[in-house]
C-alpha cells in the first residue's frame, strides 16, 4: 500500500504542469504554468525559469507560493503551499537539466544558451509546508455515474479520499 507521500509525488509526476501562484509587490496574486522537474535533494519540488522573470521578482518580495495541479481524466487535484527560494547553483542545474529546456532558453549567439551552463537559467526550489490532494479511488465510469446521480438528486458526491500532508515532506 502506498504512503500518502508516495501518492502525493505520484500524482504530481503524472500531472507534469502546475499553476504557480505568487504575490506581486502590489499585493495582487499571479499564476503561471510551470513544468515540474525531476526530484532532487535540496527542495521538495524544483522548477526552472529565466533570470529576470516577473515570478522571480514576486518571490523576492514574498516567497510564499501555491502550486495547483489538476488531472483532467481522473478529477484528481493537488494544492501545495510552500516557501520558494532561488538558486543559480550550476551543479544543481546540471543535475536537474533536461534537453527540453533548450526550447525555453534558445540560442541568442552564445554557445552556452540552452545548455546547463546558460547564465539565464535559475532554479526555483519549493519547500512544501502543507499539501492537500484528492486521490480518486474509483473507476472513471463510477465517478461519472456518481456525479450525474449527485446532480440529479442533490446528494453530495465523494469521488475519492482527500489527504492532508504537512511539513516536513522529505527533510530536504
Amino acid at each position: 500500500m502506498k504512503t500518502e507521500l508516495e501518492m502525493f509525488y505520484g500524482l504530481i509526476d503524472d500531472i507534469k504542469i502546475t499553476m504557480m501562484t505568487t504575490r506581486r509587490a502590489d499585493g495582487h496574486l499571479e499564476s503561471r504554468a510551470m513544468a515540474n522537474q525531476k526530484r532532487a535533494d535540496g527542495a521538495d519540488l524544483w522548477f526552472v525559469t529565466a533570470r529576470g522573470s516577473s515570478k522571480l521578482r514576486d518571490i523576492d518580495h514574498d516567497p510564499h507560493v501555491n502550486l495547483a495541479y489538476y488531472k483532467e481524466g481522473s478529477y484528481e487535484w493537488v494544492s501545495v503551499s510552500g516557501i520558494a527560494r532561488l538558486s543559480d547553483d550550476r551543479a544543481k542545474i546540471r543535475e536537474l537539466y533536461a534537453s527540453d529546456w533548450k526550447a525555453w532558453f534558445g540560442g541568442e549567439g552564445d554557445p552556452r544558451h540552452g545548455t546547463p551552463d546558460d547564465p539565464r537559467i535559475v532554479l526555483i526550489g519549493v519547500d512544501v509546508h502543507a499539501a492537500v490532494f484528492l486521490e480518486v479511488d474509483k473507476p472513471k465510469p463510477v465517478v461519472l455515474f456518481e456525479l450525474a446521480k449527485g446532480w440529479l438528486t442533490g446528494t453530495r458526491v465523494e469521488p475519492g479520499v482527500t489527504h492532508v500532508l504537512t511539513a516536513p515532506l522529505t527533510g530536504s
